[in-house]
């Protein structure tokens, strides 16, 4: 697959061309980016090395998005960062493909993992008695499975016929990552056949997974009625973390993808939303207020200490 493009490289313009602002951008991101990966890895690591919390696919799903997330983080944050202070801001024309790639490949095996939490808990709280038969395994295996093939086929949809795009220049990308409208304004031919392609593709599969998720709580919210005040605190708990999740991922999602392609003054802070904020909150919203994750991170923290200790 050869593309005919003129162009090598784009220049990627970033959040600002403010020198002040960059210094600013690259300080807060850095941090962000450490934060991310170590928040979400300690989640990894807590989970894996507790079997009773890994043996729960609740957790065992949680541990996998959180992966996930560390690596979403890292194929937008890095570079991000290194062109917040570089004079030359730019990357090359296969760096921007294998980017563009990367992000929605995570992107869409984010949000069905995300859908298959909502199963979980369904399964969990409307059909307690069959959850053990129903979340066994081998459902979870393939669930994941079904999670990394959507993820791949969404993303080679889009690298399919945006590799094919004549770049003739300009070559400015007024953005701080490669996604598909900016890139689409720079192609050198008629492309609304190709907007259209992306709604049905980006905004497609972030609607259908939104409703999806929306009306598994709505039928979540109206079971509850029948359970006991306790058991409703715990269900509120477990799936309020999730919602919160959900809103932060798919509604800018949503707004950047399942529109015309429109730009207006603050689509990069929307897109710095989902993909640098929300992987970075994550591991705290399902972490603040769940006390068997807390409790395995301190038993972690506590055989850490003792080996250390040891060892002097």
């Amino acid at each position: 697959m050869q593309n005919q493009s003129f162009v090598t490289e784009f220049v990627l313009l970033g959040l600002s061309q403010n020198p002040n602002v960059q210094k600013i951008v690259f300080g807060v991101f850095l941090v962000g980016y450490i934060a991310t990966v170590g928040g979400n890895m300690l989640v990894v690591l807590t989970i894996i090395g507790s079997p009773t919390l890994l043996a729960s696919p609740m957790y065992f799903f949680l541990a996998f998005l959180s992966f996930i997330d560390a690596c979403f983080s890292s194929v937008i944050a890095p570079k991000m960062i290194a062109l917040s202070l570089s004079e030359r801001k730019t990357i090359t024309f296969e760096g921007c493909m294998t980017q563009l790639f990367a992000e929605h490949f995570l992107a869409g095996v984010e949000m069905i993992v995300l859908t298959a939490m909502a199963y979980d808990r369904y399964v969990a709280i409307c059909k307690p008695l069959h959850y053990p038969s129903v979340m066994n395994l081998r459902l979870c295996g393939v669930l994941v499975g079904v999670a990394w093939t959507g993820g791949l086929l969404h993303s080679v949809i889009q690298i399919l016929f945006t590799f094919k795009l004549p770049f003739c220049g300009p070559n400015i990308i007024d953005h701080f990552i490669c996604d598909l409208y900016p890139l689409l304004k720079l192609a050198c031919t008629d492309t609304h056949v190709l907007n259209f392609l992306v709604v049905a593709n980006s905004g497609f599969i972030c609607i259908i997974n939104f409703s999806l998720l929306l009306m598994s709580y709505c039928v979540i919210l109206f079971s509850l009625r029948s359970h006991s005040s306790e058991g409703r605190r715990k269900a509120l708990s477990t799936c309020g973390s999730h919602i919160t999740v959900v809103v932060l991922f798919f509604v800018p999602c949503i707004y950047e993808y399942a529109r015309p392609p429109v730009a207006f003054s603050f689509d990069k802070m929307v897109a710095v939303f989902y993909t640098i904020l929300t992987p970075l909150l994550n591991p705290l919203i399902y972490t603040f207020r769940n006390k068997e994750v807390k409790n395995a991170m301190r038993k972690m923290w506590t055989r850490l200490v003792v080996v250390s200790v040891e060892k002097k």
